[in-house]
């Protein structure tokens, strides 16, 4: 308690003195040119990323329907791939070559829609970051 008021008297004691210095103000005012240039930058690039986002996107949706448009237009009996050697493994991948490559085909684009929501949450978060610190921490 007897520091409390110690201290308190110590802050009521203080008279802190202001002038309206030049150099104060031209500081400040690159200090804030600055972090404008920096908010600028960070808010382009945030920009630039949900470009690129939104046509990787596009660009795997069109050309996931043509793979799946291809695979699915032959018939079901031929083979997408075949060798001419007399192996059992390559014969079993010509018989199986239509489920390897739907299953390659899903994994990719499992992994891609997982890839495009990570990296939506990335952006969102580091939004999130640099506007939360533009206004609690201004300079």
């Amino acid at each position: 308690m007897n520091k409390d008021k110690e201290l308190e008297e110590l802050f009521l004691a203080q008279q802190p003195h202001f002038d309206d210095n030049e150099a104060f103000m031209a500081s400040l005012n690159k200090r804030l040119d600055a972090v404008e240039y920096v908010k600028q930058h960070q808010e382009a690039t945030i920009r630039r990323y949900k470009l690129a986002i939104v046509a990787a996107f596009v660009v795997g949706i069109i050309s996931g329907a043509i793979t799946i448009a291809f695979v699915l237009s032959l018939p079901a009996e031929v083979p997408l791939f075949t060798f001419n050697a007399q192996s059992v493994i390559l014969l079993w991948l010509s018989e199986h070559s239509r489920t390897i490559v739907t299953t390659v085909l899903s994994l990719l684009m499992g992994f891609g829609i997982f890839s495009i929501f990570g990296n939506l949450m990335d952006i969102v978060n580091m939004r999130k970051h640099i506007m939360g610190n533009t206004f609690t921490n201004p300079v």
